[in-house]
């Protein structure tokens, strides 16, 4: 079973770092099989608040938002079904490396230009 550090210090008063805990629960009888740090960097990746959505004009599919990232507000064009106004959302900025290899640019999709990615 794997159970999250920050989801038991929401039930659990601790004062003892991950693996500090992992060495106690197993001198305890219970079996911890392994510590997992989960940390992400991803530069270039903000958060950024969607403040409107639009219907892209030549794509049934596509949304047109405009999205705040706090020094500025990027026109993104987005194909997910599910974006909507005053979602909190990441975004990869223009000049993004992503872990798969894509490089975010600038572009035009169908006519709107799009700045990042959400």
């Amino acid at each position: 079973m794997k159970i999250s550090y920050n989801w038991l210090k929401d039930y659990v008063n601790l004062t003892l770092e991950p693996y500090q805990l992992a060495d106690r629960l197993s001198l305890s009888g219970l079996e911890v099989e392994e510590v997992q740090e989960r940390k992400f960097n991803f530069p270039g990746v903000v958060v950024g608040r969607i403040l409107n959505v639009d219907a892209h004009p030549d794509a049934d599919k596509l949304k047109v938002c405009l999205v705040d990232i706090g020094d500025e507000k990027l026109t993104i064009v987005c194909g997910a079904p599910n974006v909507a106004s005053h979602q909190t959302v990441p975004v990869a900025t223009v000049g993004t490396n992503l872990p798969n290899g894509l490089k975010i640019h600038k572009s035009k999709i169908r006519g709107v230009a799009s700045a990042g990615m959400i």
